[in-house]
C-alpha cells in the first residue's frame, strides 16, 4: 500500500488550457485573500467522501488542509461531480483539484499536476462463490463488469479487454450498488477504494480476485497550467513527508486489515498482454 512522491500518474479531462488572465486571478486570490480553493469529488472513498452532515472527509480531504495549513492559508474545499472537476477548475471555481486524480498525457495537456502523493493499483471483486477468474480472459468476455466512467479501470479493462461486457457507472457508489444487488457479475475498481468497500456490511460477501494491476497509476494534484501554485504545493508535499504529517495521514486511511486484502487465483495483466 506505499504511498509515493516519486513517481507519476492519472485521470480525466476535457477542454484545453486556461487563458493566462484566469491563472493570474488565481494566484492573486491566494496571494490577497490568503484563501486556497480546493476541489474533490466527495464520492470516492477512502479518498475523499461526503458525511452524512454534509462535510467532506477522507484521506484527499486530510491532504489538502495539511497543505493549506504549511502554506499558512485557509481551505476552501468544495465538492463538484467527476465529469465536471476538470472544466471546474478551468472555469475558475476552484484553484487545484485533490481528488485522487491519476496523471495521464489527456489530463496534462489540459491542466498541471504537482509532484505525486500516492500509487495506485486495480484490482477485480466479485462474490465470494463466483468462478470468475480475470487471468482468463473468457471469463472477463463472459461476465458483466462494473467500472466508474472516465477513470483509469474502466479505461484500461476497454484496451485491454475490448470485447469485455463492461457497465459504466457516473460514480463509484453506484457501481459498488449493482455489484452489490447481483445486477453485475464483478467490478475493476482502484484497490483501496475496493478494499474500503469490503470491510462494509455490503461488501461481506465479496473478495478480491486476481492479482493487483500495477498500470504504473499515480495521483497528483492538478492545477492551471502556468499557475504558481504548482511550485508551492510541491514544496509543501515535501515538507509534509519530512515532518511526518503525511505518513500519519496515509496511516490514518491505509492501514488496513490484513484480511480484508485476500487475493485469489494468477494475473490479469499477463493474460491481457497476449491477447
Amino acid at each position: 500500500m506505499a504511498a509515493v512522491f516519486t513517481l507519476a500518474g492519472c485521470s480525466n479531462g476535457q477542454e484545453s488550457a486556461n487563458d493566462a488572465a484566469s491563472t493570474d486571478a488565481a494566484t492573486t486570490a491566494v496571494a490577497t485573500d490568503n484563501v486556497l480553493r480546493i476541489g474533490t469529488e466527495g464520492a470516492y472513498a477512502p479518498f475523499n467522501y461526503t458525511n452524512a452532515d454534509g462535510t467532506l472527509g477522507g484521506f484527499d480531504v486530510d491532504m489538502a488542509n495539511a497543505i493549506c495549513a504549511d502554506m499558512q492559508v485557509t481551505c476552501e474545499i468544495t465538492a463538484q461531480d467527476w465529469d465536471g472537476i476538470i472544466p471546474g477548475l478551468k472555469a475558475g471555481k476552484y484553484d487545484a483539484i485533490v481528488a485522487a486524480m491519476s496523471v495521464t498525457p489527456e489530463r496534462a495537456q489540459q491542466v498541471s499536476f504537482t509532484d505525486p502523493y500516492f500509487s495506485n493499483s486495480l484490482i477485480f471483486l466479485a462474490k465470494k462463490d463466483s468462478p470468475f477468474d480475470p487471468s482468463n480472459s473468457g471469463d472477463i468476455n463472459a461476465h458483466s463488469i462494473a467500472a466508474q466512467r472516465s477513470t483509469v479501470s474502466s479505461q484500461w479493462l476497454e484496451g485491454a479487454y475490448p470485447k469485455a461486457n463492461m457497465k459504466l457507472y457516473d460514480t463509484l457508489s453506484n457501481a459498488f450498488l449493482d455489484l452489490g444487488s447481483g445486477r453485475v457479475d464483478a467490478m475493476i475498481s482502484d484497490k483501496l477504494p475496493a478494499i474500503e468497500w469490503l470491510s462494509s456490511p455490503s461488501g461481506s460477501d465479496y473478495v478480491l480476485k486476481g492479482d493487483e494491476i500495477d498500470i504504473n497509476d499515480n495521483f497528483a494534484i492538478a492545477v492551471r497550467p502556468g499557475d504558481a501554485l504548482q511550485a508551492k504545493i510541491n514544496q509543501s508535499l515535501a515538507n509534509l513527508k519530512a515532518n511526518g504529517t503525511y505518513d500519519k495521514i496515509n496511516q490514518k486511511y491505509f492501514a488496513v486489515p490484513v484480511a480484508s486484502t485476500t487475493v485469489v487465483t494468477t494475473d490479469p495483466v499477463k493474460e491481457a498482454a497476449t491477447q
